[in-house]
């Protein structure tokens, strides 16, 4: 079965404080992106990887490559006005048999077991998406104030989302709403069951000025 990895790279570097977009910031020498997509061929040296960019930032990665002497191979694809929009244009460049990643191109840190995790359980069920339980105390506010939620029944959801490409191309078909978070409740409004697997608490999505400070240490660590 053929397999893809559609790779959005959207961000900005508003919340990092940076004017540099946080998925071309360095870790350990080279960009956040790099990282990520060393990952996935890391995982399958027969995957196919799809780099959704958005339009102004292409040259940009264009040139940070031959800078980095970096040749992952993968297909360059223009974003959209929201991640919707950008996943939409990367499903384009995948055929339909088969199973693709969807995968925050700020999360350098996933596993090889992760991604296989997603990858063999969708095969199976047509869909999975990797989740950890959250170690802090919860609660839930509403305009009466909060009340606290059993953490034992809730769970952080991580990317990559991994799909039969027939499914997911034609969930993303619907006329886009507010409420599609990830890709998983994009697959969901069609009707379909999602399937949770074990991710790796490592799998951080860099956000933050803290979180380069913790990838220093995660990088060697993720295996």
């Amino acid at each position: 079965m053929k397999l893809y990895a559609v790779i959005v790279a959207g961000g900005s570097g508003k919340r990092m404080g940076s004017e540099m977009p946080k998925q071309y910031l360095e870790i350990s020498g080279r960009p956040v992106l790099m990282h990520t997509l060393e990952r996935f061929k890391s995982f399958s040296d027969s995957i196919e990887i799809i780099a959704v960019l958005p339009e102004n930032q292409l040259r940009f990665w264009a040139e940070l490559q031959r800078k980095y002497s970096f040749n992952v191979p993968h297909t360059l694809v223009k974003g959209g006005k929201a991640r919707f929009f950008s996943v939409r244009n990367g499903l384009k460049f995948v055929d339909d048999s088969g199973l693709v990643a969807i995968h925050d191109g700020v999360r350098p840190f996933v596993s090889i077991d992760t991604i296989k995790r997603c990858f063999e359980t969708a095969e199976k069920l047509g869909n999975a998406i990797p989740v950890i339980p959250p170690s802090d105390a919860l609660r839930m506010i509403s305009d009466h104030g909060s009340t606290p939620v059993n953490r034992l029944l809730v769970r952080q959801v991580q990317t990559p989302q991994v799909f039969h490409t027939t499914l997911i191309k034609e969930a993303y078909q619907q006329e886009y709403l507010p409420e599609f978070f990830d890709d998983a409740t994009v697959l969901e409004k069609t009707g379909v069951k999602i399937n949770l697997v074990e991710g790796n608490r490592e799998n951080i999505k860099i956000t933050t000025p803290e979180d380069l400070i913790i990838s220093s240490a995660l990088l060697p660590a993720v295996s």
